[in-house]
């Protein structure tokens, strides 16, 4: 009998897909609707990703997953985000294990950490595409361990930098929609 994924599961899914297709299109983007596509992304798969709870079979060792994704595609992914942040890519990273030791600053890259994320995602992808629900249990627990042990902090990383420059650097168009910003009362009928 075929066991039935979770809401959450299917949620989870369909997040990590959207994520592969905003990175994929990246090159495509300007640069505040990815950065916006992220931000908004990215918390609601560490949420999902936390809640994940498949059901654990009796050899979980059998929990894995394949890599799909070549380099020169994660490469080219990387190259095409770096792109569009530009400078803005390389920030300051100061949860690193290295810091404790260094007497420089560490620094890090948003187009890195998407794509390593990314990575792990499209393999998860590639690996549930069309397969039954005990394969995709198999991989939802792989993807889970992997996101304790791994990804979540990257993913949680990213934020920090992200949201400066959405906020710091891109700023803030919300002025475009607020008749009052030039100072002026909207007339009412």
């Amino acid at each position: 009998m075929e066991q039935a994924l979770s809401n959450n599961s299917l949620a989870f899914i369909a997040l990590c897909n959207e994520y592969c297709y905003a990175v994929e299109n990246a090159a495509q983007s300007e640069p505040r609707a990815f950065v916006e596509t992220m931000l908004r992304l990215l918390p609601r798969i560490y949420i999902a990703a936390t809640d994940l709870n498949p059901e654990r079979p009796l050899s979980p060792e059998d929990a894995f997953i394949d890599s799909y994704l070549d380099e020169d595609y994660y490469e080219s992914a990387r190259l095409a985000i770096e792109n569009l942040l530009g400078p803005d890519d390389v920030f300051l990273e100061t949860f690193e294990e290295d810091m404790k030791y260094s007497d420089t600053p560490v620094s890090a890259s948003i187009s890195e950490g998407v794509c390593d994320i990314f990575q792990v995602l499209y393999n998860f992808i590639a690996a549930v595409k069309d397969s039954p629900a005990e394969l995709t249990n198999l991989a939802l627990i792989a993807v889970a361990d992997d996101f304790k042990s791994y990804w979540s902090q990257k993913l949680v990383n990213l934020l920090r930098p992200l949201n400066h420059v959405r906020y710091e650097v891109l700023g803030s168009d919300d002025s475009d929609d607020d008749p009052s910003v030039d100072g002026s009362i909207p007339e009412f009928y």
